[in-house]
């Protein structure tokens, strides 16, 4: 096939053909899970046209038919990935592929649904990309081996880019996926992995894993490495993430001490747990990811927090009483309102965690979640602009104040769009593949703003709470359902406006309400409070 061939080009091939319904069976903005072959399909009917794609989220598996469909597009209900349903293409993150789409025939008013006999297995496609041709002499550099970069990297080969492409990242393993590492700490390396060795072979991308940009010469159009090796560029995208804020406190340097960052971080904080008593500091996402998944592993847990209920700036005092609860039940115990002043060791290692009203916790081990850093210090001297918090300030297409350097992902300021181009700096793994993409296509002259809705989830215990839109700075909480029964949705109230909602055991309902948002809904504070909501069927 050429290399940037498009999708339906290919000779025939032999088909597996089902009847799947009445024409009249679903009405325009229904969907429908059906069979074909051994092939779970989900299909559409829009503008009076059926079609068909897969019916898994090629992220995680998540059955589409239980998502949210508005206009052209289905949002997966788990974690907010949209996909175009006459072409299958991926329009908004997480994940990576596409859903592979089918030919649909209506017939003598019935709807029958065509798959290839060599796609039939296939639940996701990956996009036609190009690769490298060595002629071409331009190089894109991306620093950071993150969501940003990848998607970055892939946006440009799915673009017919063919110039040089290097990611360089500090990590020991090539993009992986990040999030998990709070969820389930002692996962094999191989089984998050967002590509494969042989992916970034066959489409000419160069990851140089355990490496690092010490400093950026924009002038001369070159970055400098920690080995002394100068690498130019004609095109960058820094993409370096945070890193985890450490603890400065007495005793902070004693072994036994962690942060969560990298995968070998997880391995080390899971097998350094296991029987032993554990005190985490920080009550927040990655805090209390940690403290789920060790309720069962270790001795004991602790949880220390500065507010009187975890989440309480980010949810709210009800849900924050809630998932404290949660943990309770399995036997985490919660010191809120506090903090720590000194941790004590013995022969070096960590014995006990002092905390401010005076309590002592007997501790083998301390995690701290207290926060982040934009990882943004190599860029002293390079004259692109940061804020307060060293974070990279970019405009809607991810541009900085210097001529060729971008920057993607949570080392970034941005304006987003549904607060009025408010700039802010926002730690979501979907947002940071958006920004990914959205630099890409502007290094290629192809004018794109970053529009994206904020979308994230987090795990407690197997229940995820889901999230959408920007809360900061919310007034009220309008709740539908009971979050003490721990089934709920929650609106997210500022000027009489929904900014933001979150839910538990109440899908679609989040991603139904990104969909509006995206479209450009504005959700007043009436519709939240009334009984009826209809309205997110609109």
């Amino acid at each position: 096939m050429n290399q940037c061939q498009q999708p339906g080009q290919s000779e025939e091939q032999e088909e597996v053909t089902g009847l799947v319904c009445q024409e009249d069976h679903l009405k325009d903005g229904e969907m429908k899970e059906v069979t074909v072959g051994d092939q779970k399909v989900l299909l559409v009917r829009t503008h009076g046209q059926y079609s068909a794609v897969g019916s898994q989220c090629s992220h995680y598996n998540a059955p589409l038919v239980k998502g949210a469909l508005v206009g052209d597009r289905v949002r997966c209900p788990f974690h907010g990935a949209c996909f175009n349903v006459r072409t299958g293409d991926i329009e908004e993150y997480p994940g990576l592929d596409c859903l592979p789409s089918y030919k649909v025939k209506v017939e003598d008013g019935k709807v029958y649904v065509s798959i290839s006999t060599k796609t039939l297995k296939l639940t996701k496609r990956v996009k036609e990309m190009c690769s490298l041709v060595p002629e071409i002499k331009h190089t894109i550099l991306l620093i950071g081996g993150g969501p940003a970069s990848l998607v970055c990297a892939e946006t440009l080969r799915q673009n017919c880019y063919q110039g040089r492409i290097i990611m360089v990242t500090k990590d020991t393993l090539p993009p992986f996926d990040k999030p998990k590492l709070s969820k389930a700490m002692n996962l094999d390396s191989s089984s998050i992995l967002l590509r494969s060795s042989e992916f970034y072979q066959q489409y000419g991308i160069e990851v140089w894993t355990q490496r690092e940009v010490v400093s950026v010469n924009p002038a001369e159009k070159a970055v400098k490495l920690n080995d002394g090796i100068l690498q130019h560029y004609d095109q960058l995208l820094i993409s370096t993430g945070c890193r985890a804020q450490p603890l400065s406190c007495p005793g902070c340097n004693l072994q036994g001490v962690k942060l969560l960052q990298s995968y070998e971080d997880a391995k080390d904080i899971h097998s350094s747990c296991l029987g032993q008593r554990a005190v985490i500091i920080g009550a927040s996402f990655i805090g209390m990811e940690v403290a789920s998944f060790l309720s069962d592993k270790a001795a004991s847990v602790a949880m220390v927090g500065t507010t009187r209920y975890p989440y309480e700036r980010s949810l709210g005092t009800e849900i924050g009483k809630m998932t404290m609860q949660m943990l309770e039940e399995q036997n985490v115990k919660f010191y809120m309102n506090d903090r720590v002043t000194e941790i004590k060791g013995e022969n070096g290692k960590v014995k006990e965690v002092v905390l401010n009203s005076g309590t002592v916790l007997e501790a083998d081990v301390v995690i701290t979640g207290i926060g982040v850093i934009p990882n943004s210090d190599f860029l002293a001297g390079s004259e692109v602009e940061m804020d307060s918090r060293k974070a990279v300030i970019v405009d809607k297409f991810m541009r900085t104040n210097i001529g060729d350097i971008f920057s993607a992902g949570d080392v970034t300021s941005f304006p987003l769009a549904i607060r009025g181009d408010q700039r802010v700096n926002i730690g979501h793994w979907q947002m940071s593949q958006a920004q990914g993409r959205v630099a890409a296509l502007n290094m290629l002259n192809k004018p794109t703003k970053i529009e994206s809705i904020p979308f994230f989830w987090t795990v407690l215990l197997g229940k995820s709470i889901r999230y959408t839109g920007y809360g900061e700075g919310y007034t009220e909480i309008i709740f539908k359902g009971k979050v003490e029964e721990r089934k709920f949705l929650a609106f997210y109230i500022k000027d009489e406006v929904v900014v933001a909602a979150a839910s538990l055991m109440f899908d679609p309902a989040v991603a139904r309400l990104a969909e509006l948002m995206a479209s450009g809904h504005v959700l007043k504070k009436a519709q939240a409070q009334a009984d009826d909501l209809t309205w997110l069927q609109m």
